[in-house]
């Protein structure tokens, strides 16, 4: 049955409805029920708006606020950022506004309506061009047993005060075969500021595991003071465990198949390595040296410099729902210069570096070395790719802002 003819059975049968007795009303509400489909409630609100003699009004809608040309700049630095959130695109705004002026005309009240737009807003205009993908895929990481009586277990929450403290994982580059040598993305996030490194092995022994970490030590612009893991073999080792004593480095674990024991880092192998690089198979030295070059380089920057995160606070526990409270949305390298800890030569050189680069133009470099990286893929032992019109999460730097903005827009 079609709306108008609905509203003329309503009308139709609302006389009847008004004379009729109580139990007689409920028969009639029965029996439109079944004819329109309509809930018992709704079909009372309808009989009740069809006897009134002065129909209700329809409601007057506020006029949007913000301009097509705003939310044209606002989609456009959205997916130069590799698509966060609202609450971390809000964050971001005041630090990417500059570089976009570079390339695209803004004027001064499209620069207050970004400056202004709340995240709640953000999610609702950009509620139709969001696309989300879960996909989930176990990990080939096998627990060890060496060494597990001397490294204790951390199962409290990280109630760190101060930069140096870390989680750190492995995320397989397998495909859909783990036969022979492949190669593994490494992350290292430390928990105070969220500042992240990565470093791409090929295969997972102690020895690449241990010369991957200390790569990553050199350049961390605070002191490495904890490393916590999972148990897998490439960790639970003497190698590993004579490197942390040596070197004073606290190192504990995980318990045994509970991910929420390190959730820092999963979360951080998602946005650093799952979101860029998928499932696909890489197990080519040409494929190590090219993942190498974007986790040393472009992605350390554009992740650590200019991609603001949350940090939990608190949980308030009401009943039985659960609210989460965050802090203030700020990059790592913000969090590192406010703790006032750290190498502060690393950390003013850090400091030049942002100043000087352009996120647009790293989103650029970073979109061309991923396309370099999938050509290198063992397309053999990958999942086979999934057809679509719009990028997927895996290709998150495919649209930068001036390619987004060139097809509306003639740019100054």
């Amino acid at each position: 049955m079609s709306p108008s003819s609905k509203q003329e059975y309503i009308r139709a049968i609302v006389q009847r409805y008004v004379s009729a007795s109580k139990a007689a009303k409920h028969q009639i509400l029965t029996e439109v029920c079944a004819t329109t489909g309509y809930h018992r409630k709704a079909a009372i609100r309808r009989l009740r708006q069809a006897r009134s003699p002065h129909p209700t009004p329809p409601r007057r809608r506020r006029p949007p606020r913000y301009s097509a040309r705003t939310l044209t700049i606002l989609t456009g630095i959205w997916e130069a950022a590799g698509y966060p959130w609202s609450v971390r695109l809000k964050a971001l705004l005041p630090l990417w506004l500059p570089w976009a002026k570079r390339r695209v005309a803004i004027a001064p009240q499209v620069e207050r309506q970004l400056l202004t737009i709340s995240p709640s807003t953000i999610d609702r205009r950009l509620q139709g061009k969001k696309r989300h993908l879960q996909r989930r895929l176990y990990g080939r990481t096998k627990p060890g047993t060496l060494l597990k009586h001397h490294i204790p277990v951390k199962t409290e929450h990280w109630d760190v005060t101060q930069p140096g403290f870390t989680e750190v994982d492995l995320v397989s580059h397998s495909g859909n075969s783990a036969d022979g040598e492949f190669l593994q993305s490494l992350n290292l996030t430390d928990i105070y500021t969220g500042w992240v490194e990565s470093r791409a092995v090929l295969g997972k022994s102690r020895t690449v595991v241990s010369a991957a970490l200390e790569q990553m030590r050199s350049v961390l612009p605070c002191a490495l003071r904890g490393l916590d893991s999972d148990n897998g073999a490439e960790f639970i080792n003497n190698h590993l465990f004579r490197y942390c004593e040596g070197r004073e480095i606290q190192f504990t674990r995980g318990r045994p198949y509970k991910k929420d024991d390190n959730a820092h880092i999963e979360q951080k192998n998602w946005t650093h390595v799952r979101k860029l690089l998928g499932w696909d198979r890489y197990d080519s030295p040409p494929a190590l040296n090219a993942i190498n070059e974007l986790y040393r380089n472009e992605l350390r920057l554009m992740m650590n410099l200019f991609q603001p995160s949350v940090k939990l606070v608190r949980k308030v526990r009401r009943g039985s729902r659960l609210t989460r409270r965050y802090d203030r949305p700020q990059t790592p390298l913000d969090r590192l210069v406010a703790s006032g800890v750290g190498d502060p030569v690393q950390i003013a050189a850090l400091q030049q570096l942002r100043n000087r680069w352009d996120p647009f133009a790293l989103a650029q470099m970073i979109d061309r070395k991923l396309r370099r990286i999938y050509r290198l893929a063992n397309r053999r032992h990958s999942p086979r790719p999934v057809a679509t019109s719009t990028p997927g999460p895996s290709h998150p730097w495919r649209a930068t802002v001036t390619s987004y903005m060139t097809r509306r827009y003639a740019v100054g």
